[in-house]
């Protein structure tokens, strides 16, 4: 099964008018493949797209090499573009898929360098604290997460065809913990329905016709056609 649609037990469900946007995050381990399903998908659907500044942001050099130096920066700097990207999509109210979800920043991210020493107490707190004032009221919640969901090795594969050095000599432990990370975050995420996209299988460069597949499926859940989902499986 390419794809997977997952209702959290204790999600509930956004009051929506029928002239509100549709709001899609993409969230996924490092190579997995976000903006490229963003911009493919986001296309197909004629959606607006956002997407995560990597090649001009000014800290990600330097956090691979020396995480502990940089991560508090770097996790600053990401909140900063996800939240005014989030918001700007909240104010516009218009059907969009963005590349990276802001919920990864604390789960994910900003906890594994805490956890394992790379962030300080000190920091950590105050990124939380920073995160969560964020949060509410003034970010829109996304109607659908798709979770890019993968083996350790297709993202270790991906992440050496994409040919950024400064992730290629990352260790595999690194990547490992992240997707161990994801694993648990996917079952405790409540702010909206998953559908989960197997990137062993799916590959949307090299099986386009995965494109219009998916995108269908994409349509059923925005027009809350659920049970067509079922049918196209």
């Amino acid at each position: 099964m390419l794809t997977k649609l997952i209702i959290p037990s204790n999600y509930k469900p956004k009051n929506r008018k029928s002239s509100d946007g549709y709001f899609i995050t993409v969230a996924g381990n490092v190579g997995a493949g976000k903006s490229t399903f963003t911009k493919l998908i986001g296309e197909k659907l004629n959606f607006n797209t956002s997407f995560e500044k990597v090649d001009d942001n000014p800290y990600l050099e330097d956090f691979y090499q020396d995480q502990a130096r940089w991560g508090f920066h770097l996790q600053l700097y990401f909140l900063s573009q996800r939240f005014q990207d989030q918001k700007a999509i909240g104010e516009a109210n218009e059907d969009h898929i963005q590349d990276r979800s802001i919920y990864e920043d604390a789960e994910i991210f900003a906890k594994s360098l805490y956890d394992n020493g790379k962030m300080s107490q000190r920091d950590f707190e105050t990124y939380s604290e920073l995160f969560y004032a964020m949060m509410n009221p003034y970010l829109v919640r996304p109607d659908l997460m798709v979770y890019l969901d993968g083996s350790v090795d297709t993202i270790i594969e991906r992440i050496h065809q994409r040919g950024r050095d400064m992730e290629k000599k990352v260790p595999r432990e690194y990547w490992l913990n992240l997707h161990n990370r994801y694993e648990k975050w996917l079952k405790e995420y409540k702010e909206s329905p998953i559908l989960t996209v197997n990137i062993n299988q799916v590959d949307l460069v090299e099986n386009p016709e995965q494109i219009d597949a998916i995108a269908r499926e994409i349509e059923y859940l925005k027009n809350g056609k659920i049970e067509n989902l079922q049918q196209v499986r």
